[in-house]
């Protein structure tokens, strides 16, 4: 059964100068639930997904982790929350290993609970063959999966990810698949992609967003009422097939 809200975007406006980035962005999203985030490129996603994680300040509106207003009360959604940006940034001459001990103690964990979260992640993200190895020499998918871990080791209630498998293989992509919804079924999960098939994979519930406004909110069966495939609503309601 679906609780309190976990994710809230409440009239989130983004404006670089007269540029709209997002405009008027409002939705909330339930524990136990993934959400899948599209949009064509430029419509306004990273933007909502730094918004909601507190990284840029909204020009209007308000975004929450776990009922914390992610610009006043910053620490307490932080503890909350599980961010995995595009690409996000590692330290190339740290081993996983090293990097998922410094970030743990970064977050409070110590001794047997350090070993403990650090054996779990590691576990989870089949990181068990590279983590004595340099991050400058790990694969793109594997780094990937290096990033993801982090992301899991303070057990956080809301994850974030964008694009979550980019650069990863079939075989890995089914894996990390299959680990969103197992973690779907007890946290929040809001993942930007723009692999459809991902979409029909993991997701509860979609929300599609187009020129920075939602266009869509709703189960991905009620996605297929816009076009036989998810590929024909997504251009219907993008305006792609006109582009």
């Amino acid at each position: 059964m679906l609780s309190a809200a976990m994710i809230e975007a409440v009239g989130l406006s983004k404006y670089y100068g007269d540029f709209a980035a997002t405009r008027d962005v409002s939705f909330s999203i339930p524990c136990g639930q993934v959400c899948a985030f599209l949009g064509p490129n430029g419509a306004g996603k990273s933007t909502t997904m730094k918004l909601l994680t507190g990284y840029v300040a909204p020009t209007a509106g308000e975004a929450r982790i776990a009922g914390f207003n992610v610009q006043t009360h910053r620490l307490e959604a932080a503890r909350h929350l599980g961010y995995l940006p595009e690409n996000g940034p590692l330290y190339p001459d740290m081993t996983p290993l090293g990097l998922l001990r410094f970030f743990g103690a970064a977050r409070g964990l110590s001794g047997a609970r350090l070993r403990e979260r650090v054996d779990a992640v590691v576990a989870q993200c089949f990181l068990e063959t590279v983590l004595e190895k340099s991050i400058a020499k790990l694969s793109k998918g594997y780094r990937q999966r290096v990033g993801m871990a982090q992301v899991l080791l303070h057990e956080p209630d809301v994850l974030i990810m964008d694009e979550p498998t980019t650069g990863l293989d079939p075989n890995q992509i089914r894996e990390v698949r299959q680990l969103i919804r197992t973690l779907g079924e007890r946290n929040t999960v809001l993942l930007s992609t723009h692999i459809l098939q991902e979409v029909e994979a993991v997701a509860d519930r979609v929300i599609l967003i187009n020129a920075g406004r939602v266009v869509f909110d709703g189960e991905p069966a009620r996605l297929l009422q816009h076009g036989a495939t998810l590929d024909d609503a997504f251009q219907t309601l993008t305006g792609a097939a006109m582009q």
